[in-house]
Order: structure tokens, then sequence, then C-alpha cells
């Protein structure tokens, strides 16, 4: 089977490290601030239950810490330009592959297979997504989204636990969950379905960065064979000639694996390269078979983590975002059990909301503490003139 990874054994053991630790520290990020984009792994760990993403939901709430006022923060629009020119030439060299009739892997099947789909999600984010979008939304104050907004953790958490399967109603509970112990605002809840989509787009990137730098390192190791072997009719030349004699730095798996591939059951002439290869891999803390059977396995995982995204792409400019909003919204709750809310309709009701917005940026109570002031307001209004009929 094909490899798409070029992730060495010794990154992979570093990853292991990392996905050992909870799922809240890795979060929130003890050892101090790191950007995001500075781990290239997808965004993938331990997979939620429901019940489990409501719990982990609690824990943020309580943990996360946000910076008050209005902030510019850091820019998702930059990394979305860089992601989009990553995936464009992961796109183009899996065309090219399938131009000269190569094999590509399942997760290459995927992505150009629907690529129309992730232009149309990245023009739509880009559409969406003006400068300032974010500036009024609360920012984290620590951790490795510090500057970010919060409800960029809240969707890279959901992405992690979930493997990029996005689920409305989990995602409905999930936010249900937060508010439980922190009030999301109206802002953050509007900007859940863009969030989510820069977070899939940015793992998707991920993977096919893994895609295209494996075939490189497949292609590597496809020259060195051919001048090992003799292929194609040329003079076959030593391991000496061929390998380096002590690598500066770790061969990517894939280089590895596909030298596995190529150099088995040959010719006992190729002795000197085998003993390298083994020599290289023992350097690696691995072995032949070790290296193969944890590609294959990033391999699978690799695929499922792209249909899946692929698959949430479709579900998320389906999903009617109005309605999951108001399901979520703790300010329409207040309303609805205060007044004739849910008998207006969106318009009156999104003028509320916008009234109540505005008010909270310009005093020192919250939203909802707004949207309770106003309930008790008219309802004293109410009371007088009942009194004066």
């Amino acid at each position: 089977m094909l490899i798409e990874t070029d992730a060495s054994a010794s990154r992979l053991r570093s990853h292991r490290a990392r996905a050992m630790m909870p799922p809240l520290r890795r979060l929130l990020g003890d050892t101090g601030p790191h950007p995001p984009w500075d781990d290239s792994a997808p965004i993938r760990a331990e997979l939620f239950s429901v019940e489990r993403l409501e719990e982990h939901a609690r824990s943020l709430a309580a943990a996360q810490g946000v910076t008050p006022g209005e902030r510019n923060g850091a820019s998702l629009a930059k990394r979305l330009a860089e992601n989009e020119a990553v995936l464009f030439a992961a796109y183009r060299d899996i065309a090219e592959a399938v131009d000269t009739g190569a094999a590509i892997t399942p997760a290459a099947e995927w992505l150009i297979d629907n690529f129309h789909l992730v232009e149309k999600q990245i023009r739509d984010i880009r559409a969406d997504l003006p400068a300032g979008y974010y500036r009024q939304l609360p920012k984290l104050a620590d951790g490795p989204f510090v500057g970010y907004p919060r409800v960029f953790g809240l969707a890279w958490a959901l992405v992690a636990h979930t493997d990029s399967l996005f689920d409305p109603e989990v995602l409905r509970r999930y936010l249900r969950a937060y508010q439980e112990m922190q009030p999301l605002t109206i802002g953050e809840l509007w900007a859940v379905a863009i969030t989510l989509r820069i977070v899939l787009v940015e793992n998707l990137r991920r993977i096919a960065k893994r895609v295209t730098d494996s075939r490189a390192g497949r292609r590597d190791a496809d020259e060195a064979a051919d001048r090992l072997l003799g292929a194609g009719g040329r003079v076959a030349e030593s391991a000496e000639a061929v390998l380096p004699s002590r690598a500066q730095t770790p061969f990517p798996d894939s280089f590895l694996v596909q030298l596995v591939h190529r150099l088995r059951d040959q010719d006992p002439g190729i002795a000197s390269a085998l003993f390298w290869l083994d020599e290289q891999l023992a350097r690696q803390e691995t072995t032949a078979d070790a290296v193969v059977r944890e590609e294959h396995q990033r391999q699978v995982g690799g695929s499922v983590t792209v249909r899946n995204i692929i698959t949430s792409m479709r579900l998320i400019s389906d999903v009617d975002w109005t309605e999951l909003f108001e399901r979520v919204s703790l300010v329409d709750e207040v309303f609805k059990a205060g007044s004739r809310f849910q008998e207006m309709d969106f318009s009156t009701r999104n003028l509320y909301r916008s009234a109540v917005e505005e008010l909270a940026r310009g005093s020192k109570l919250n939203e909802l503490e707004v949207a309770h002031a106003a309930v008790a307001a008219a309802a004293r209004a109410l009371s007088v003139r009942l009194r004066r009929a």
C-alpha cells in the first residue's frame, strides 16, 4: 500500500508522547504559548463520545481566560491564504501523478475528486471573513491560542476530538455544555460556522502537505534504488556512491519504506545497501517491519480524516445555522422566557440581539445581564401600564 506521510520514526515517538498528555493540558498549553501552526501534525486527538465532549467543553470553559475589551488579535486570513497555496500545490502534484499514471493514496484520491468543494469552501470563508471580523470577539489570554478568538480554540478542540467529523447535534450539545460554565457572546455563536470551516481547511492542508512530501520521499527512494539496481539499462552503482555515509538528519519514513520495498529480495550484490538501510533504521530507533506497519497505520488514519473533512464541509454548507444559533443562544432563552420574543419574525429577533450587543459594548454589563435587564424593564413598564388601565 502507498504511504502518505513523511514523518520520521523519531517524530512519531514525539507525537505519541504529546498524545499521552491530557487533552485539556494540551489545548491550554502549560509550557507556554506557541502558535498553533508550529505543529504540522493533523488536528487529531483522542476520539470522544458526545458525553465526553460535553465534559471537555465544561473543563475548557472553567479553565480558559479571555482578555477584556476589543483587540485585533492574530490574523486568520493570512493563514487561510497560506493554506490555500499549499492545497493548490498539493492538487497540482496529485494531478500530475494521475496524468502520468502513477498510483496515488486514498487520501489523495479524496482530495483531487473533491477539490471543487474545497475551493468553494475557501472562497466562502474569504467572502465571510472581512478585515476585523474577529476584532470584537473575546480573545484567549494564554495557551497556544493566545490572541486568537476563544471560539477558534473551541472549534479546534471539537475538530480534534471528533476526527473532523461534523454533527450539528453534537455541536449543539458541545456549545450548550460550554455555556453551563461560561456564556458565549452573540458574535461568537454566529462565528462558529466560519471558524469550523477555517479549522477544517487547516487540517486538510496538513494532510495534503504530507501527501506531497511523501510523494517526494518515494521519488527520491526510487531514484536511489534505480541507481543501485541498474534499472533502465544503466550501470549499477555502489551503495557508497548513492547513499550518504552518515545522514545529518533522519530520512523521511516514506523514503525508508519505499527503499525497503525496492531492495528486499534483490540480488546479494546490494548487501551493502541493505546494511546501510538497516543501520539507518537502527539510528532512527526503528526496524523495517515497524516503519512499514506504522506508516500503513498513519496512511489509513489520514484517509479517514480527509474523508471526514470532505463530508463535514458538505454538511456545514447544508446546516440551517440560524436555527442552530437560536437553539444555543442564552440571550434568546432570556427573551423567550420573559416576552413574546419567539412569536416575532427572525429580522425582529435579530434587531433585539443587535441592540443587546451594542448596549453590552457600551456598558459594564455582559450580554446576558443586558437581556435580563431589558426583560425586567419591560415587565415593570407593563405592570405600571396595567395599574393605570
